[in-house]
């Protein structure tokens, strides 16, 4: 089983002159995708915004390799892309597995549940944002359903932190790409208000990835990521959103 690798973690300094790591309070919250850059654009203005509150935002990033992008930089790029992203946007540490990239589903389902749990372990994960399992990409229908099955840890193993809630996200360039009617698609009932700074917080994280940001009128440009929040934004009455589908919710 691949382990679990390449972390980063911020501390504080308060006035008392003491460091703090931010997750000493607050929330503690996971985003598990299946690639670098899903995070960003599927949560990446939530995310700054939760982090700016003081909760704990960590991200497990399932493939790390890049052999079947587009553009193809190093590994090493690659982890200097995803510490520079998600340095922009507040992470406190980031969990990176080295499953095939665009081959989860010749990857036995246990395998990528049991990285998943250790993911939540790790990070004691209250709530948890993942792929919506409609999307079309493969890769992210596999992500999210192993992350279904890895989210009931708390009822299977005594001392694990039990699950506040699970929510799916929507990925531009994938999630709207779910052409198979007999699925049921994203179908978003929660949004979050994160204001103009935290999208441009998004899109400036979304740079950080080589090759990743496009022209206009790609769903992956930052006229379209910026429309997108100012639509979610305008569906529920808030200055800029990100909207999710919440599936599972306990009482907080």
């Amino acid at each position: 089983m691949p382990s679990l690798k390449y972390s980063i973690r911020k501390r504080y300094k308060f006035s008392n002159g003491y460091f703090k790591s931010r997750e000493v309070f607050g929330m503690k919250y996971l985003i598990v995708v299946a690639h670098p850059d899903d995070e960003v654009l599927g949560a990446g203005a939530t995310m700054y915004k939760l982090a700016q509150e003081g909760h704990s935002v960590n991200v497990c990033i399932l493939s790390g390799e890049v052999h079947a992008r587009n553009y193809r930089p190093t590994t090493d790029e690659l982890n200097e892309d995803v510490n520079s992203s998600l340095n922009i946007l507040g992470v406190d540490q980031v969990i990176k597995g080295d499953f095939p990239n665009i081959e989860f589903n010749i990857v036995p389902h246990l395998k990528l549940v049991q990285f998943i749990e250790k993911a939540i372990v790790e990070t004691n994960a209250q709530v948890i944002f993942t792929h919506h399992p409609a999307d079309l990409n493969n890769d992210h229908l596999h992500t999210s359903l192993a992350c279904q099955a890895a989210v009931r840890l708390f009822q299977r193993r005594a001392g694990a932190t039990p699950l506040k809630e699970l929510l799916f996200m929507e990925v531009p360039s994938a999630t709207e790409w779910a052409l198979n009617k007999s699925m049921n698609q994203f179908s978003p009932n929660t949004f979050v208000e994160v204001g103009e700074e935290a999208v441009d917080k998004k899109i400036e994280a979304l740079a950080q990835y080589r090759g990743v940001m496009r022209d206009y009128p790609h769903p992956r440009s930052k006229e379209v990521l910026k429309g997108l929040a100012a639509y979610r934004g305008g569906q529920a009455g808030m200055i800029y959103a990100e909207a999710f589908e919440s599936v599972f919710r306990r009482g907080f």
